[in-house]
């Protein structure tokens, strides 16, 4: 049974009719990419924990190196010290422990590495010392509070802090939190003379994103003032003074349009800023799951779609001079400051929380699009840092220090997303298991009735389009599996112990209902076929999830160049063992273009031009691997083209 999308979403989603599926033999129903909204405040799946899942291929290859290289390497006690110093007025040192933490922790969780419990341990007592009698964490004087970045700085910590709790159980850490928070609501909360919307940077988006760790707090304690104040920060978003993003979510206006240009880019009064925005959505789902408030989904996802359709680029993520600018549409120009990290993981956060609350397939394509496509990009090598922006031509690096340290934002926050594809990889409820992710790995999830299922994914993908998955249950048990057939895939093939499947739909997910037993095996065949996308007179390849690029290790002509498709044809893409001579080039592929347009006879036929996987390129950091996504494309006037 296949059921139109838009149909599924007004019927479904927003009328909560339910479907249920009676049959003896195996069902195969291709589930449209709606939410499942008939759970009320209840998630459609829940996220499987990190000690559960390990990922085997070439994620989990960098994930290992992120943590060794990056997050182990870190000198924690240096981020630590800003804190003992209430001399700062405007910057934002008190974010980068708390960032460090959202990564570590998870990290902890993950492998289990006892050297890391340790630095997260000593670090956190370490905080904890720095906190004044009145409960005040920062490095803002007395008369310096709530200005510049302070508030935002202080939700990091009460992240960090509750990390820390949730690992060890230890009440200083709750307590420390708790003290934090209380005056929060004191200098911030009803009744206070300041406004919380007022404060801080880029109409208060930075201040009120402190609603997800208020909402985190509550959720620990059950303390009354915690939700109190968490609708106080909403109230204050939604009123005169605020941002007003749940109005202008519910509306439809576009993310890029929420507020004219600021004369002071970086104030107040520039309310485009796409990361801070975001974290104030991402709260708002934390308070969604506590109080079952539909608009607050409905307005997380409108807008979540908003942006898939006006500001995500062909990599996955977007942002110029890091605010939304309808960066998709502009997205074969180059940008001032293009698609900072900080945005790129913020995006996955929230792609990975809407696909947890509603099972829309939607959000585990946009992940997966972004995670192997802008979030790899702004690796280096060896993964001991990451980028500041991540433009579609030109060269990457790390960016400067801030605040007078060697870290900036996005070397802090880049980790965090590492930590996200365990738990998002497969997912799970009651009676299904859902394969977001088809990297090589082993997870385990328990279903109704304290069934244990293990799936072991393997074909490494996505070099190769054959995916096997293992299944291993407990007990021979009736429940569903469901496959994330990609939107990318015209022609998917499933099969069930050499049995073929029909009814496999791309942009959906797959839904086998069956009596599984050990020894079941399905595998998968995507299409991998060349995709060329086309945009304001440039082109751009795609093979399965990957975009590709050109570069200039290739040393095949001018990168610059405007190219053609020779005739009408599809183009192929051959996999070639040129990486082995471009160090760090993960997926290398060659296909034929004209790539100079003023050579005559042979000579401007098409020729053979090298490609690799965009998160590959540009990867030296250095001009020596400039690169290029978007090729300008040529003019045909032989056939009339510039008469179209």
């Amino acid at each position: 049974m296949i059921y139109d999308k838009e149909t599924w979403r007004g019927w479904w989603y927003w009328a909560g009719t339910a479907l249920t599926v009676l049959c003896s033999m195996t069902v195969v129903l291709a589930v449209p990419a709606t939410p499942n909204a008939q759970r009320g405040p209840m998630s459609a799946f829940t996220l499987t924990p990190l000690n559960a899942t390990k990922l085997d291929g070439y994620l989990g290859d960098k994930l290992a190196l992120c943590l060794e290289r990056r997050i182990k390497a870190e000198d924690v006690d240096g981020l630590v010290e800003p804190f003992r110093h209430r001399e700062e007025r405007n910057l934002w040192h008190t974010e980068f422990w708390g960032k460090w933490m959202l990564a570590a922790v998870p990290a902890y969780e993950y492998s289990g590495d006892k050297a890391l419990y340790e630095q997260i341990r000593s670090s956190s007592l370490a905080m904890m010392a720095t906190q004044s009698a009145d409960g005040y964490i920062g490095n803002y004087p007395d008369d310096g509070r709530l200005k510049g970045w302070d508030i935002w700085g202080r939700k990091y910590t009460l992240l960090g802090l509750m990390g820390y709790y949730d690992l060890s159980k230890d009440p200083q850490a709750l307590q420390a939190a708790c003290r934090l928070a209380d005056l929060c609501i004191k200098e911030l909360g009803p009744g206070a003379e300041v406004n919380i919307a007022k404060t801080g940077m880029h109409h208060g988006m930075a201040s009120c994103s402190i609603l997800e760790p208020i909402v985190r707090l509550y959720r620990r304690t059950r303390e009354e003032r915690y939700l109190e104040m968490a609708r106080h920060i909403i109230a204050c978003i939604e009123g005169p003074d605020g941002p007003q993003l749940i109005k202008k979510g519910l509306a439809g206006v576009p993310v890029g349009e929420r507020f004219p240009l600021p004369e002071k880019w970086w104030s107040w009064y520039n309310g485009q800023k796409s990361y801070e925005m975001m974290s104030c959505y991402q709260g708002m789902l934390e308070m969604y799951e506590e109080l079952g408030e539909e608009r607050l989904l409905r307005a997380c996802d409108l807008v979540a779609k908003d942006i898939i359709a006006t500001e995500i680029n062909i990599a996955g993520s977007g942002a110029s001079c890091e605010c939304w600018y309808y960066g998709k549409k502009w997205q074969t120009e180059p940008a001032m400051h293009m698609q900072e990290t900080c945005v790129t993981v913020t995006w996955m956060k929230f792609c990975q929380t809407l696909l947890r609350l509603t099972g829309d397939v939607t959000y585990a394509e946009e992940l997966e699009k972004t995670t192997y496509n802008a979030f790899l990009a702004s690796l280096n090598p060896d993964v001991s840092s990451f980028s500041k922006y991540c433009p579609l031509e030109g060269i990457r690096g790390a960016g400067v220090g801030q605040c007078g340290m060697t870290i900036n934002c996005c070397i802090a926050n880049g980790p965090r997303g590492f930590f996200m594809l365990p738990e998002a990889a497969v997912m799970s409820n009651a009676g299904e298991l859902a394969v977001n992710l088809y990297e090589d790995l082993q997870a385990q999830a328990t279903l109704k009735d304290g069934l244990d299922v293990a799936l072991a994914i393997s074909g490494n993908y996505p070099a190769n389009n054959r995916v096997c998955i293992a299944v291993t249950p407990s007990a021979k048990a009736t429940w569903s599996l469901l496959l994330r057939i990609p939107a990318w895939s015209a022609v998917t093939s499933v099969t069930i112990n050499g049995a073929a499947l029909d009814g496999v739909n791309a942009g959906s997910y797959c839904r086998i209902e069956r009596a599984w037993q050990v020894g079941d095996v399905v595998e998968l065949v995507f299409d991998f076929s060349c995709r060329v996308a086309e945009l304001n007179r440039c082109l751009a390849l795609q093979r399965g999830p990957l975009v590709l690029a050109r570069d200039a290790r290739f040393n095949d002509g001018d990168i610059d160049a405007a190219v053609l498709v020779p005739g009408d044809q599809r183009l192929e893409l051959a996999t070639t063992a040129d990486a082995a001579t471009a160090a760090g080039v993960w997926q290398a592929f060659t296909t034929k273009l004209v790539n100079d347009l003023n050579a005559e006879g042979p000579a401007g036929g098409p020729q053979q031009i090298h490609f690799c996987d965009y998160a590959s390129a540009g990867n030296t950091w250095t001009a020596a691997s400039r690169y290029r996504v978007w090729l300008r494309k040529g003019l045909r006037v032989t056939i009339g083209e510039h008469l179209r």
